[in-house]
């Protein structure tokens, strides 16, 4: 039965990270232009990518075992390119890196709305 509830939660994820960077988009774009609109939408984008990157980098982990020193190696690089190209980005773009930063944080705010969530719904026992 846990299994199911982890596996749910899981998949509401990207949802509420969807959700998140849509309401997060339209009310920058409304209130501050469409550097800082975009500049969040990219942000988001690049969180969503990087939960992606995690989330097949642990599924491949618990599939095969693989020594701790490949893992690592293999998910840093991953995630290194993803902050370089996303960088550059945002850099040369014109787009507000203040805005992209918290756009960046829209997956934590998923992971807290979603940890509300569980506590709301909780069903003892």
């Amino acid at each position: 039965m846990e299994t199911e509830q982890f596996e749910a939660a899981i998949a509401r994820l990207p949802r509420l990270i969807l959700a998140l960077s849509l309401i997060g988009t339209l009310g920058l774009g409304s209130i501050c232009g469409i550097a800082q609109a975009g500049g969040f939408l990219l942000g988001a984008l690049a969180a969503y990518f990087n939960f992606r990157l995690i989330e097949r980098a642990v599924n491949r982990i618990a599939a095969a075992p693989q020594p701790a020193r490949q893992r690592g190696v293999g998910l840093l690089i991953q995630f290194a390119g993803l902050v370089l190209g996303g960088f550059v980005i945002i850099k040369y773009s014109g787009f507000s890196m203040a805005a992209a930063f918290f756009g960046f944080l829209v997956c934590p705010a998923a992971v807290v709305l979603e940890i509300v969530y569980e506590l709301v719904t909780y069903e003892h026992s």
